[in-house]
């Protein structure tokens, strides 16, 4: 008999023994009453007199809402669907704050969109994503404290517009995307037709300069030969007067440069009566001397050999 009621006894404290998993939180009463919040680990539940009234999990948890209408300030009525990420920071107002709370979040992600776009105008409500959601989960997270729950963010996952507003938007997205072409093919021919014209005036700024040095060049060697050939003339006259020549052979080279002057067309000659009285010195001195006569002379007649009496 004692074995069989130790037993009871056994299986009844094992009964009141409650095991409160990670991240989850026991909210329990005592006839009828708040009396304390279980967090993770083993704990022992008084029978009959404590309950567990709610398990409350502090994960963060999603509260994804339906497509609902939103009527703009331009009077445009579209369908936004809300996402919310939330978790429980306190199991006891969670329990006692409200009869339904994720319900009650679920009207209020709804009533505060309404009022947020409602000041918005189409535009503005299509480009303003990160305004709108910044503002809704400063709202909500504001709102909820006394719930327990903690908004850590809401994002728009979807804004659909009419149908006639869409055709719209695509015509003059259209439209948009045709200008931009127009334009763009105008800059590309614009600066074509620049780079063109710039090559043609690279082209004739170099053509001009290659010109320029070309001539620069033949004057230069124009220059230098003319002063090479004075340059040798002068170094001529240096070798015949360091040669010490007289003045009959300066008398020639006068001769041998008016025979060079005189090898030109329509040319007059005056020559002077000193360079006569050389040339007439020159032949004298060659017809007395032999010197310088370059005639052959004339062969000498040949004597008849006289005929032989005793051969004949």
């Amino acid at each position: 008999m004692g074995f069989i009621i130790a037993a009871l006894l056994l299986v009844l404290i094992i009964s009141c023994l409650r095991v409160v998993p990670q991240a989850t939180e026991f909210v329990i009463e005592r006839l009828g009453k708040y009396q304390t919040t279980w967090g993770a680990g083993l704990h022992f539940l008084i029978p009959v007199i404590d309950r567990v009234a709610k398990k409350v999990t502090l994960k963060e948890q999603v509260l994804d809402s339906p497509p609902q209408p939103v009527i703009t300030k331009d009077n445009v009525t579209m369908q936004i669907d809300t996402v919310v990420y939330f978790k429980v920071f306190d199991a006891m107002l969670f329990t006692y704050g409200a009869v339904n709370p994720i319900s009650a979040l679920s009207n209020l992600t709804a009533t505060t969109l309404r009022n947020i776009v409602g000041e918005l105008e189409l535009d503005d409500t299509l480009t303003s994503r990160d305004t709108i959601n910044g503002k809704m989960t400063e709202i909500l997270d504001s709102a909820t404290d006394q719930w327990g729950i903690k908004v850590n963010r809401v994002e728009l996952k979807n804004i659909i517009p009419p149908s006639e507003i869409q055709n719209a938007m695509e015509k003059q997205m259209k439209a948009e995307r045709d200008r931009r072409e127009t334009l763009l093919e105008a800059e590309g021919h614009k600066a074509a037709v620049i780079t063109r014209a710039e090559g043609d005036k690279q082209a004739m700024i170099l053509a001009a300069e290659g010109e320029r040095d070309a001539r620069i060049a033949r004057a230069e060697g124009e220059a230098k030969a003319i002063l090479l050939a004075k340059q040798a003339e002068a170094d001529g006259l240096a070798a015949l007067k360091a040669a010490g020549a007289d003045a009959a052979v300066l008398e020639l080279k006068k001769y041998e440069a008016l025979i060079s002057m005189s090898n030109g067309t329509a040319s007059k000659i005056i020559v002077p009566t000193d360079a006569v009285d050389m040339t007439k010195a020159n032949v004298v001195f060659s017809e007395t001397t032999g010197l310088g006569d370059n005639t052959p002379a004339a062969d000498k007649p040949k004597k008849a050999k006289k005929q032989d009496p005793c051969c004949d």
